[in-house]
């Protein structure tokens, strides 16, 4: 079986600029339950993930939760916009496992960078990666309702847990239909009977235990006119 599976985010950029993150985090604990940051509360801060699982969500126009990603070690969460002041988070992590985080002030990171230009361009390019792959999320969401935000969602959770098999991919994680539901901003009684209808079609199947396989991926990307985008972009972590 061959897994497809991204990178962390500490994996992507260069040992320089991990070196300099880490040097000014300050380690922190962070409890089961509990919110790391929250949607509309200032963002002064950058976390790098030592431990724990951190789920990352924003509210739809309509209040609903919808999921944007699930983050593990070694990824960074926090959207940072440098030398800019009063910014807000766009984005709420929750712990779903208790943690530890390396917390990373905002103003110490500005006065390490800013006369470091390589380092510099380097970090607001891997924010612009991150800001694409919220971006390319909430555009399916808009632009082909439910059923696309859930064929997307199934089209990046194969990227981040995918399992190539003979007959498909099987996506190697357990995730129930109320949970899927908040990666599409939908209900769990919608998500039912969009999978249901996959599996009439041919599209999808389950393992004994309920995990998914996807029978046509291209099925999928052709319902929802998926651009390719990279891996580091079409994921769920």
């Amino acid at each position: 079986m061959d897994r497809m599976k991204r990178k962390s985010d500490l994996s992507t950029v260069s040992e320089d600029l991990s070196s300099l993150l880490i040097s000014i985090g300050t380690p922190r604990t962070v409890k089961k339950g509990s919110f790391l940051f929250q949607e509309g509360e200032r963002a002064d801060e950058l976390f790098l993930i030592r431990s724990g699982v951190f789920q990352i969500s924003k509210l739809s126009l309509e209040g609903k939760e919808l999921n944007m990603r699930i983050c593990k070690k070694d990824d960074y969460i926090g959207e940072l916009t440098l030398f800019s002041e009063n910014a807000t988070y766009m984005l709420s992590a929750y712990a779903l496992e208790a943690g530890e985080v390396l917390t990373i002030q905002r103003n110490q990171l500005e006065k390490a960078l800013i006369n470091d230009a390589p380092l510099t361009f380097e970090f607001m390019k891997w924010i612009s990666t991150q800001l694409r792959k919220n971006q390319s999320k909430i555009r399916d969401l808009i632009m082909h309702g439910k059923k696309g935000a859930l064929y997307s969602t199934l089209i990046r959770i194969s990227n981040s847990y995918g399992v190539k098999m003979d007959d498909g991919i099987l996506l190697d994680i357990h995730l129930t239909n109320q949970e899927l539901a908040k990666f599409c901003a939908a209900t769990r009684e919608s998500v039912n009977r969009m999978l249901s209808d996959l599996k009439k079609k041919g599209m999808i199947d389950y393992t004994p235990d309920g995990r998914i396989i996807l029978l046509d991926l291209g099925y999928l990307r052709e319902e929802i006119g998926c651009e390719n985008c990279p891996i580091d972009i079409c994921n769920i972590d």
